[in-house]
């Protein structure tokens, strides 16, 4: 990762929340067969568009949820990131059952605890920051100037959800 460049995500957050609300009969389905269409859907056609926009960095985005993988990419290079809550990709219903019900995946909670520096944050996309996923997107690092063009070719490719999400800086998490 570079200091300055955008923070890419290809798919939506939500499958632990919607999966956990699944479980206890409080997901429409309409949600799970999102979440479904999402989870089938695979990295490698995404993984070869963040190639031809020069990525710099890039891990799946799985049970230990975007604030996790976030933070192990940051750490592995001494930097930090800007995230926009408002530009999180959420599927259908995740922010129904995380918030409105209250309802978390039994990882949701470890996951907030190993990310201890991640601050409160009054926002209704944040505690999917810490949703674990099953078959979750790509989260990459890629130079900002490519980013506008990068988004389109994933979305042209059939990652409609594919957001910038934020930028990389130069030390700890910082939330807008």
């Amino acid at each position: 990762m570079q200091k300055g460049e955008a923070l890419i995500l290809t798919k939506p957050l939500g499958t632990g929340t919607l999966f956990a609300a699944d479980m206890q009969h409080k997901a429409r389905g309409t949600w799970i067969n999102w979440a479904l269409a999402s989870m089938k859907q695979s990295n490698m056609s995404a993984l070869n568009i963040l190639q031809e926009h020069q990525v710099t960095a890039c891990t799946d985005v799985t049970g230990f949820g975007l604030a996790g993988h976030l933070l192990e990419m940051t750490a592995a290079c001494g930097l930090g990131a800007s995230l926009k809550l408002d530009d999180l990709p959420v599927l259908e219903g995740s922010v129904d059952t995380i918030q409105g019900m209250g309802i978390r995946s039994t990882l949701h909670q470890g996951n907030r605890e190993s990310a201890f520096f991640v601050p409160d944050f009054e926002h209704i996309k944040f505690e999917l920051l810490f949703d674990p996923q099953t078959s979750g997107g790509l989260l990459a690092s890629i130079p900002a100037r490519l980013a506008e063009k990068c988004v389109q070719a994933l979305r042209e490719h059939g990652y409609t959800s594919a957001a910038c999400i934020g930028t990389v800086k130069r030390d700890g998490l910082m939330l807008e």
